[in-house]
């Protein structure tokens, strides 16, 4: 083969991934495809419910049977519960929420002019890594940060002349792939030792009690290494395919797309300035209301540890947190010139979402199918029964169960869900091996979120797709997963690795929590 025609060819990556995205792309597009796979819920259930399939789900008193969609019960729930499936489905209210005030930030020129005072000056070769440390942090906002990231690290992108798409995807994937780890304590943690705890305390020798902080160290030691991997990633492999497959750097309708400049007018400094003391004003009314021995969003026991209002109050701090300081940029910037400008900002926002809430009818109906069903449970029990029967014990067996994990994500999207699922089996399997619960909620950490950013059922890829499209219109969900593909395989491994060296070092996962149960 002569040198012209091997520089001629793609490199061996993008021949892979540009497969990845034609196969992808072949399917239908996503209200027909929920659409497809609605209706396979739908036969899939009514023949396993008419041999009479149950599950049992360990800690249940009574075996769970699967529902067909077709039986008496099945037709009352598709009838009756129809607007109930669609306005209940979970990611509508954070999305349209928070996009009302992020909407209103964009539009008044706050979070452009935001991002060039904070990047305007830092070295071009520093944001992708930037992006991919407070991607992988981001979890703090809980699934509010697969809505906020992406859009804003594309924005930073831009604005030192890199290419935007690469930002937007990297956000997302740093985000999503690493959701269950942060450098900081998330409600995520409580969430997760509340649920492991419940498991272990019915056990003999329950092990150490799990603590929101149990798996600090190895989250605050998996979020820097894999924030540096995502900055590697998107830096050496996202943005040049974004280059040498002529990805466009300019959204197709220009006269929506923030202008990008430079360095800061006046006004837009002033109005910086005012939206901080907005913030801080704001940050202050609510830090007096969390520190009231009385407050409404303490739990029954004064506290916020492991749920209170606080922190289901998460998708209204950061509304606040937009909304707030975009009204007074935008009243000393000019942008916003009346009351009235406000309301007519937020429903351009809107505007944007008419494509997801569309979408949305057809995957909440879809959801809600497959969890009336019990499928989702039946799939997941199967799968940990599969995994005792190959009779795996030791480091091996903590393999199997993060592969497990992995595979289930692509299924039940939602960690806690997953979790319960998973820990009923595991903890009390682990547990007579002599591991720690609190090893045990740490490996399922590597699985849970690898592979979340390429399975359409995770409602946020519609969100990215829909982002994405505004460069590349006929974009679809092909596209989207051939570009998060390059992210999953070594995150999941990276990760793996680093639960390997706390493993075979035996060092402790967080405060009082060690890998093996005992001295």
């Amino acid at each position: 083969m002569s040198s012209e025609t091997r520089a001629a060819q793609p490199p061996r990556i993008d021949r892979v991934l540009n497969l990845v995205e034609r196969i992808g792309n072949k399917l239908p597009q996503p209200f027909l495809l929920f659409g497809l796979l609605f209706l396979i819920v739908v036969a899939v259930s009514t023949v396993v419910a008419a041999f009479g399939v149950t599950v049992q789900i360990p800690g249940a008193d009574e075996v769970t049977p699967i529902r067909g969609a077709l039986s008496g019960e099945g037709l009352e729930f598709l009838f009756t519960k129809m607007a109930e499936n669609f306005i209940g489905f979970p990611p509508l209210e954070t999305v349209v929420t928070i996009m009302l005030a992020v909407g209103l930030a964009e539009r008044t020129g706050m979070l452009t002019a935001l991002i060039r005072a904070a990047f305007g000056g830092a070295p071009r070769w520093v944001l992708p890594y930037a992006v991919g440390l407070v991607g992988i942090s981001a979890s703090v906002m809980a699934d509010s940060s697969m809505i906020i990231i992406p859009p804003l690290a594309a924005l930073v992108f831009k604005a030192a002349g890199r290419h935007p798409v690469a930002g937007l995807l990297g956000g997302f994937a740093a985000v999503g792939a690493g959701y269950s780890t942060a450098p900081v304590v998330t409600s995520l943690d409580a969430l997760f030792s509340g649920i492991s705890n419940k498991v272990a305390e019915t056990l003999p020798d329950p092990g150490t009690m799990v603590t929101p902080v149990s798996n600090y160290y190895f989250n605050l030691a998996s979020s820097i290494v894999l924030g540096l991997l995502a900055g590697v990633l998107i830096d050496k492999v996202i943005e040049p395919r974004m280059v040498r497959t002529g990805v466009p750097r300019e959204q197709v309708d220009a006269v929506d797309e923030p202008e990008v400049k430079v360095g800061l007018e006046p006004a837009e400094r002033r109005g910086l300035i005012w939206a901080g003391v907005a913030f801080l004003i704001t940050f202050g009314l609510v830090l007096l209301l969390v520190l009231w021995p009385n407050s409404p969003l303490r739990n029954e026991t004064g506290g916020f540890l492991p749920t209170s209002p606080l922190l289901d109050s998460v998708t209204t701090l950061i509304f606040l947190g937009f909304a707030v300081p975009a009204i007074a940029y935008g009243a000393i910037a000019g942008s916003i010139e009346r009351a009235g400008d406000v309301p007519k900002l937020m429903a351009a926002a809107l505007r944007d979402l008419t494509g997801f809430l569309v979408l949305a009818f057809m995957l909440g109906q879809f959801i809600a199918l497959f969890n009336w069903t019990n499928l989702g449970s039946w799939v997941a029990v199967s799968g940990a029964d599969l995994l005792r029967v190959l009779n795996l014990d030791g480091y091996p067996a903590f393999l199997g169960f993060m592969v497990l994990a992995s595979v289930l994500n692509l299924f039940i999207i939602s960690g806690s869900s997953l979790w319960t699922l998973m820990a009923a089996v595991f903890v009390p399997m682990f547990a007579l091996l002599g591991f720690e619960p609190g090893f045990a909620q740490a490996a399922f950490r590597v699985g849970d979120s690898a592979t979340q950013i390429m399975t359409p059922l995770n409602p946020y890829m519609i969100i990215i797709l829909g982002y994405l499209r505004r460069y590349e219109p006929n974009a679809g969900i092909g596209t989207l997963v051939a570009r998060m593909v390059p992210f999953v395989a070594p995150f999941w491994l990276v990760w793996a690795l680093i639960l390997t060296v706390f493993y075979f070092a035996d060092l402790p996962l967080g405060p009082g929590m060690d890998i093996h149960i005992g001295p």
